[in-house]
């Protein structure tokens, strides 16, 4: 005998549906007005950091600012409620993303200056991915994110030794230069270690001796190398992960869900997780 559900547990199918449901009419429409409140709410942060406006439309700004606020806020409750395993979205990316999108509003009540962190909301731009749901872009971002993960521990290795090395050079600087070529202390010799590095340099500080010079060149190509090194260890795992996942099947459709991006070998659906058809 089969139990009805209550009028919360129907709410809650139903919030679902147009939360989660990107391959339904409400879904999408949803995802289109969520989108719009995004893009409208970063340039409405934009806006308020320009005197002139600010002076002049301040409060009507941040009247619009806290109503998309309170948009945000109802639609992360909903989020919550709606799923099963609410612990799992408050700690996945996205709800990351979400909370971090509110948050600088209402910690503006105590610190003003906080308001303007709400720029962050356009990382949440990144479930325009998922709205589009293109299988090429859908493959490629997968793999992408294979390659980062598969890099991250020689990145780490490198950065390790760039930090030791920008440490050396700058104390190497700061004796060689010493204050009177504006290297007054280790910790802006590492500064300028850093700067030079990435081949950024400002200029504000420059050795002036021969042996600082000299240094400073040997930096100065290191820098190149520096730059190349994290590219190329990522572009090598990206093809590696080209090669294991060469081709993407679209024949496979989730009977649930209608997704249609799946890898060959997949038994299961990447987005609701129901057994795929073997053909």
């Amino acid at each position: 005998m089969t139990r009805n559900k209550s009028k919360y547990e129907i709410f809650r199918e139903k919030i679902k549906i147009v939360l989660y449901g990107t391959n339904t009419i409400l879904g999408r429409m949803f995802d289109l007005v969520l989108l719009g409140l995004i893009l409208l709410s970063v340039l409405l942060v934009m806006l308020d950091t320009v005197e002139g406006i600010n002076h002049k439309y301040h409060s009507q700004l941040l009247i619009f600012e806290w109503i998309i606020t309170v948009f945000f806020t109802i639609e992360y409750l909903l989020r919550i409620i709606s799923i099963q395993k609410p612990i799992k979205y408050i700690f996945s990316f996205y709800g990351i993303i979400d909370v971090l999108a509110i948050l600088p509003m209402y910690l503006s009540i105590f610190f003003p200056a906080t308001s303007v962190l709400t720029i962050v909301r356009v990382l949440r731009f990144f479930r325009l991915f998922k709205i589009l749901h293109i299988p090429q872009i859908s493959h490629q971002s997968f793999q992408l994110k294979e390659a980062l993960e598969a890099s991250k521990e020689k990145i780490l290795v490198f950065i390790y030794f760039v930090m030791i090395s920008a440490v050396i050079i700058g104390a190497m600087m700061y004796v060689v230069e010493g204050k009177e070529s504006g290297f007054t202390s280790i910790p802006v010799g590492i500064y300028w270690s850093i700067v030079t590095l990435t081949t950024v340099g400002y200029g504000d500080i420059s050795p002036a001796t021969p042996l600082g010079q000299f240094l400073a060149s040997l930096v100065m190509i290191m820098g190149y190398g520096i730059i190349a090194v994290p590219t190329g260890i990522v572009t090598a795992e990206f093809a590696k992960s080209s090669l294991r996942n060469n081709s993407v099947s679209t024949k496979k459709t989730c009977a649930k869900c209608q997704s249609q991006v799946h890898f060959d070998n997949a038994k299961y659906c990447y987005q609701c997780g129901t057994e795929l058809p073997n053909k």
